[in-house]
């Protein structure tokens, strides 16, 4: 759509089971918002709507690891997730969640619309049953091995390792995921969704109608079209999520794919009542934001949904990207596999524009792409301090010396061939930054801005004006270069400031306050002009816009990604067990040097956003230790309070969460892998040593 009235971007819904991590901000919501921000600098009329998928199995799979009720599950996660994503700087105008009765609401009239003009299919057909917990089972409540990769782990409609999409029919060895049973096929009766009734529809629609898209998309889409599609059931068995809204369908509910997509729409809805101005008219531009694996969901089966209702706009591009791995593995959650965003944000605090940038400039735009730590740091010390921020550093610095604080004429009598190419270089970048933006290339679009500042860099170094500045003396007409160069520098910095904002919205902000202008100096109009900033108008004093990340610190994040990886469990076999393999041997005097108190614990509490950690103190006797141990999984901190631990008493202090730790309570796992006490069957004294 060429010149469309109104723009409506949605960015996929995050499952409410678990945190974000960095793969889902490279993955759709960092080039959503990138898209975003330059569209309203562009004034365009623009919504940007995201919310969390609070039903579906990995809800309810999380509520049983974690011993609580689903809905205490979204809530807790569906907070997290919103507050990453505002510390990201993710500008939705709304976050909605679709637990919310306007959501029920929408997504049940939909079915119910479609149901009453007879287009389901209602079937009886045998699926998967646990029988130890009388349960139906969905296919995130199946795994086994999957038939393309091996992975013994895979999920019933998907392999986490390989991307496969998948149908429990397909896994080799099929087992519960609630009792680990080899489950058994019922009977059952659901409605089905005939996708095969819309396949000439979407061949025409989607590959004569959009051959611009990626070709990751087309790919994918034209796969699933050419295996011919087949009808899909769009409810489950189940008590979480929106209820079927027709008779004879107690304990069942919408398929989760059914009704997440139309949380755009009842997100929409929640926030403005003219939300079918951009739903249902023909000239919104409607684009969807997503990872790779729910390509065929938002590309096949909403867009037949939405066909069938009749009365929607059908997106007009989803430029989905590929995946993002973590230091060469693929992220895993369940591993423990992955760079969670809030934890990021705890480490790096002030350092979100870091994150967006090196995401961004590493992004899995056309195949898989690998985050490390070491390229973190390269790319933030290399190109955003010694490229960008030196450039504005320097420019400012120079101006408070050389030209008293303010913007210098621009004296066009001896304005020569170097200053009137960087001036056109501003109106080049801008073109082409707008251009790769409007193409879904935020990567090469990014690399612009940073290499209109290396251009920038090179500028000033070969115009010198420092040394300049040394011949003022005796020929003091020199100042006009020097103003020159300067004046050049700072409409060049007034550019990047604009041209940066869709990418670095809060380093955009720092270049506002030093040069004392309002946000209006960020509207894409101005992008590529080179009068921004007056003559004669004072500047403030610079600020560095960025640091650089020691080595020490990338180290810990490495070692703190390691440590924390869970270890998959190992596959039984049938021989003698052996003994587990031990540490390094270790001399006496190594073991005499660590010192075992007796201690009782006398209080335990969660530490802020950190689920595995606990704050103990600790009773020694001879004084009460802060101790924050892992246990948090393992144990509640009401029901520890008074008993009695062993504690390495003389451990160097660490600092864990911002609270230091001074000792280590030593503790036992069992075969299933819980973490028990180690402790002197109650009968030592506290500070007793233990030998």
């Amino acid at each position: 759509m060429t010149n469309p009235k109104r723009y409506l971007v949605t960015a996929a819904l995050p499952y409410a089971n678990g945190p974000v991590h960095i793969g889902h901000l490279a993955g759709c919501y960092l080039p959503a918002d990138i898209y975003v921000r330059f569209q309203r600098a562009k004034k365009e009329d623009i919504l940007f709507i995201g919310g969390s998928d609070e039903h579906g199995v990995p809800i309810t799979i999380r509520a049983m690891k974690e011993g609580t009720t689903p809905q205490q599950v979204v809530d807790k996660y569906h907070a997290l997730i919103k507050e990453s994503f505002e510390q990201m700087g993710i500008s939705f105008d709304i976050y909605s969640r679709t637990s919310n009765q306007i959501h029920h609401e929408t997504s049940a009239a939909f079915f119910r619309k479609l149901y009453d003009e007879g287009l389901f299919e209602e079937k009886e057909s045998e699926q998967y049953y646990d029988e130890k917990t009388n349960t139906f089972l969905a296919d995130r409540y199946i795994v086994g091995t999957c038939p393309v990769c091996a992975n013994e782990n895979a999920y019933g409609d998907q392999c986490e390792k390989c991307g496969t999409s998948l149908s429990p029919e397909q896994l080799i060895n099929p087992r519960s995921t609630l009792s680990d049973a080899t489950p058994v096929k019922k009977k059952t009766r659901h409605w089905y969704f005939p996708l095969q009734n819309y396949e000439a529809f979407l061949k025409d629609w989607i590959v004569n109608g959009h051959p611009e898209w990626k070709n990751n998309v087309l790919g994918q889409c034209k796969s699933w079209l050419d295996n011919g599609l087949q009808s899909r059931a769009m409810t489950r068995d189940s008590n979480w999520g929106v209820k079927v809204p027709i008779e004879g369908a107690d304990g069942k509910v919408l398929y989760v794919w059914f009704d997440a997509p139309i949380g755009y729409i009842s997100a929409t809805k929640e926030l403005t009542d003219k939300w079918a101005d951009y739903w249902c008219q023909e000239d919104t531009k409607l684009v969807h934001f997503i990872g790779k694996d729910n390509i065929v969901f938002h590309c096949i089966i909403f867009p037949a949904m939405l066909k069938a209702h009749g009365g929607f706009v059908l997106p007009d591009n989803v430029p989905a990207n590929e995946f993002l791995n973590i230091e060469g593995e693929k992220v895993s959650t369940s591993r423990n596999w992955a760079v969670w965003v809030h934890e990021y944000v705890q480490d790096f605090p002030d350092m979100q524009d870091a994150l967006r940038y090196v995401l961004c400039s590493n992004a899995p735009e056309t195949k898989d792409n690998d985050f490390t730590w070491k390229d973190f740091q390269d790319k933030n010390n290399s190109e955003l301090v010694a490229i960008f921020g030196n450039f504005v550093n320097r420019t400012f610095v120079l101006m408070h010396k050389l030209c008293g604080g303010k913007v210098p004429a621009f004296h066009t009598d001896i304005a020569d061939d170097a200053d009137k190419t960087m001036m056109n270089e501003f109106e080049t970048a801008a073109k082409r930054v707008a251009e790769l933006i409007e193409q879904f290339k935020f990567r090469d679009a990014l690399f612009e801005v940073i290499d209109l500042a290396r251009k920038g860099n090179k500028y000033m170094q070969d115009k010198e004006p420092w040394i300049v500045a040394k011949s003022l003396a005796e020929k003091p007409e020199n100042q006009k270069l020097i103003d020159n160069c300067l004046h050049i520098c700072l409409q060049l910095t007034a550019n990047l400031s604009i041209l940066i904002n869709p990418f670095l919205p809060s380093i955009a902000q720092k270049m506002l306050y030093m040069m004392k202008v309002v946000d209006k100096m960020l509207d894409w109009e101005n992008a590529g002009k080179a009068k921004l900033l007056s003559v004669g108008y004072s500047l403030r004093e610079p600020q560095l816009l960025f640091r650089k990340i020691e080595d020490t610190e990338i180290t810990a994040q490495v070692e703190k990604l390691k440590s924390g990886l869970v270890k998959p469990a190992a596959a039984p076999v049938a021989e003698a067990p052996t003994s587990p393999a031990l540490k390094d041997t270790i001399q006496f005097d190594d073991f005499a040097k660590i010192d075992l108190r007796v201690g009782t614990i006398k209080s335990a509490e969660k530490v802020a956003k950190a689920d595995k950690l606990l704050k103990l103190e600790i009773d020694l006797g001879f004084e009460v230790r802060t101790v924050v141990s892992g246990i948090a999984l393992h144990h509640n901190a009401e029901e520890i309070i008074g008993k009695q631990v062993v504690v390495v008493a003389n451990l160097a202090p660490r600092k864990m969460k911002g609270i230091e730790s001074n000792g280590m309570i030593l503790m036992a796992e069992d075969a299933e892998g819980k973490l028990l006490f180690v402790n002197p069957d109650g009968s030592g004294k506290e500070g007793n040593t233990v030998n």
